[in-house]
């Protein structure tokens, strides 16, 4: 073989790569769109791959399970979510994780997946289960790093951001699974602002 022929085929084989890379960023949008429109329940597999033109054993062939393909659709939210805000590697100003949990609110197919998901990734072997291990790693510290921009070293109550971090992320997606129950009884983005404002120190002098 000869160095062009080296050249060719490598050139070949990077042209294959890209053009599976484009078709798989595909397919995760076409699922966004799905979700969007029928909910967690109703994206199925199927409807999914005739929205981009496959056979479902050609999507498999690309995402060869359901939750794989729905762990891509969370890890391009979380790229997205992290892209608008201008962000990424940054703590969140608690300003900034309140219009976040306003947009949710917005999407709540996408919400759906997040917490079915992430339920079912607390048993043994569950192909989500090391996502939302690292997600919930590095959600509680940049959690940390925006409670301590916010409130010091210390906040009104006597938490630290370290203690106060766990209770924050437990706050946001508790209050998911209680708007995805009943959206009318639970204003999700409303009650995330009331959790704020109790930790938020109050300056006015009292009578």
């Amino acid at each position: 073989m000869t160095a062009h022929d080296s050249d060719r085929g490598l050139g070949r084989g990077l042209g294959r790569a890209t053009r599976n890379e484009d078709r798989k960023a595909e397919i995760i949008q076409a699922a966004v769109e799905v979700i969007a429109e029928r909910g967690y329940r109703g994206a199925s597999l199927a409807a999914v791959a005739e929205r981009v033109g496959l056979t479902q054993q050609g999507l498999l062939h690309h995402f060869p399970t359901k939750e794989a393909l729905l762990i891509a659709v969370l890890e391009i939210r979380d790229q997205w979510d992290m892209a608008s805000a201008a962000l990424a590697g940054s703590a969140w100003p608690m300003e900034m994780m309140a219009n976040l949990v306003e947009y949710n609110a917005t999407r709540p197919g996408i919400v759906q997946v997040f917490t079915v998901l992430a339920g079912d990734s607390v048993t043994e072997d569950h192909p989500a289960r090391e996502y939302f291990k690292d997600r919930y790693s590095w959600v509680r510290r940049n959690a940390v790093e925006s409670l301590r921009n916010e409130y010091g070293d210390e906040l009104p109550g006597g938490l630290t951001p370290e203690q106060a971090a766990p209770l924050l992320v437990a706050i946001m997606d508790g209050l998911q699974v209680q708007w995805l129950h009943d959206p009318e009884a639970v204003d999700m983005p409303a009650s995330f602002r009331d959790f704020v404002r109790l930790l938020t120190p109050d300056e006015a002098p009292k009578t």
